[in-house]
């Protein structure tokens, strides 16, 4: 089955701050409607276009509810200023849109670059070089355990869990933890801890807290321990970081924006993850621009509308290129997918809101009562199926194995085979993992990669494995391997 022309129909979505940090919220709506609660007494109700401003004090409860057909972006964030005191309604600007999602995505996954940090929000209100002395983010520990605990602790460092405490919540073993820890980052976790909090001590600093609230806000029991560990780590106390920072800090674009009086950014930079693993397989689209994904010495391209899956337990490192914008759609087990190489689709235009609502189910606090993180998959069944039947499996029954040797006989000559009995189908489907028809899909697609890396022309291809018409295999081969014929030829031989 190949991917459809229209994309599913977006469900509803809701949110509420149950668990989470109290830090102010940014929500914006991009399609639909959202409404926005606030401790039962304020009420937001934003369409397309419009977006709302919560500050972290002053509240005890927010809630977002998105009626079906709605894309809208949760954004954390730290302030420049305590200007903004109050929930504030705003317009966004046309010019600072795609900017806002490349900054939920920059929350959400490794990728860096000149003017981003972790923190993108945070790294729209610094000029260059205006924060001094900033410790780079701590390594990311690979296992699946340490990982979790990980990426908790950048969300809120000020967890104080133990270590016994943290294994129980991610049902591994204190030793295990610590072994990862250190084994992955180098760090015991203790350090890695420290570093995390000092990383979000000096952006903290930077945008104009004061150190009390810094040390509370990063995890330290007291300002006198908190003072001792950063002047041991930068040479100077957190009192003097603030003060430079503040002399130098630029006028809060983001607040500016909320305001309407900020200039939209002309362009977004550049952005690379360093090297690294995951212990999923990962999702990633290129909604706007061009990327790549580079793994070993061999670089994969990454166009406008393309979905790439990036197999698990291989270091790799992707990056977008100048005015690009990459968002990550979601995971898959490798119970689920069977992967080794990187798979791609091309998607186009028309499902631009529906993968971004996949984006913010996957990756924010906003999702449906029922999202179940597996329904991705569902959008690959071809793509899933190629993998499984990458060497064209053969089904054990008797019966079903002659209709596929007939099958693979007739190939280019006859493109239908006789009907086949149900338990012929149930064999296909029970011995290979997919259906008969899916699994002749996928042995004419293997055909045609091993016939093009020959050498053979892509008309002679479609010919031998049963299309009339070169745009129909065209068609076909490009749902399969989110490339034509032609570019994977050249990406696999190089250009003729």
């Amino acid at each position: 089955m190949a991917l459809p022309n229209d994309p599913p129909p977006i469900p509803g979505a809701r949110a509420d701050s149950t668990g989470h940090p109290r830090r102010p919220l940014l929500i914006w709506v991009r399609t639909g409607t959202a409404h926005v609660h606030i401790d039962d007494a304020v009420s937001f109700h934003l369409t397309a276009g419009e977006g709302v401003w919560i500050p972290e004090d002053g509240w005890n409860h927010r809630a977002i509810v998105t009626e079906p057909g709605t894309v809208a972006f949760p954004l954390w964030t730290h302030p420049g200023a305590g200007s903004l005191s109050e929930p504030t309604r705003f317009e966004v600007p046309d010019g600072w849109r795609d900017w806002l999602i490349q900054n939920f995505n920059l929350q959400v996954t490794p990728l860096s670059g000149r003017g981003y940090s972790q923190d993108a929000i945070t790294g729209l209100l610094h000029r260059p070089g205006s924060r001094p002395a900033l410790l780079d983010p701590p390594a990311m520990p690979r296992a699946h355990g340490a990982r979790a605990v990980a990426e908790e602790l950048l969300r809120d460092p000020a967890l104080d869990f133990t270590v016994s405490e943290w294994a129980v919540r991610v049902l591994s073993s204190s030793r295990t933890l610590r072994r990862d820890f250190l084994a992955d980052t180098g760090l015991t976790f203790e350090r890695w801890r420290l570093h995390c909090r000092l990383t979000a001590a000096v952006e903290l600093l930077a945008t104009g807290y004061d150190v009390d609230q810094v040390a509370a806000r990063v995890g330290f029991a007291s300002r006198n321990g908190f003072t001792r560990a950063f002047k041991q780590q930068f040479g100077s106390s957190p009192s003097d970081l603030r003060r430079r920072a503040t002399a130098e800090r630029p006028t809060d674009d983001l607040v500016r924006m909320v305001r309407g009086s900020a200039v939209a950014p002309e362009l977004l930079p550049a952005a690379r993850t360093p090297p690294h693993a995951n212990d999923m397989h990962v999702l990633s689209w290129m909604y706007r621009g061009s990327g790549y994904l580079d793994i070993g010495d061999r670089r994969y391209e990454r166009h406008r509308g393309i979905a790439t899956w990036i197999p698990a337990d291989v270091e790799h490192a992707t990056g977008i290129r100048e005015n690009s914008i990459s968002l990550p759609l979601g995971d898959a087990s490798s119970a689920d997918l069977s992967l080794t190489e990187p798979l791609q689709v091309r998607f186009s235009p028309a499902w631009d809101d529906y993968l971004m609502h996949c984006s913010l189910s996957a990756r924010s606090i906003l999702r449906p009562d029922d999202y179940d993180p597996r329904h991705i998959l569902e959008l690959f069944t071809e793509q899933v199926a190629a993998r499984r039947a990458l060497s064209v499996p053969m089904p054990t029954d008797p019966r079903a194995r002659a209709v596929a040797a007939d099958y693979l006989r007739r190939m280019g000559v006859s493109g239908e085979s006789a009907d086949i009995s149900v338990s012929v189908h149930r064999s296909f489907r029970e011995e290979t993992g997919m259906t008969f028809a899916r699994w002749r899909y996928a042995a004419r697609m293997r055909i045609a990669r091993d016939l093009l890396v020959g050498g053979a022309k892509p008309s002679a291809v479609a010919r031998r494995i049963g299309y009339a018409h070169l745009p129909t295999f065209s068609a076909a081969f490009t749902r399969f391997h989110g490339l034509s014929p032609r570019e994977y030829q050249e990406r696999e031989t190089g250009p003729a």
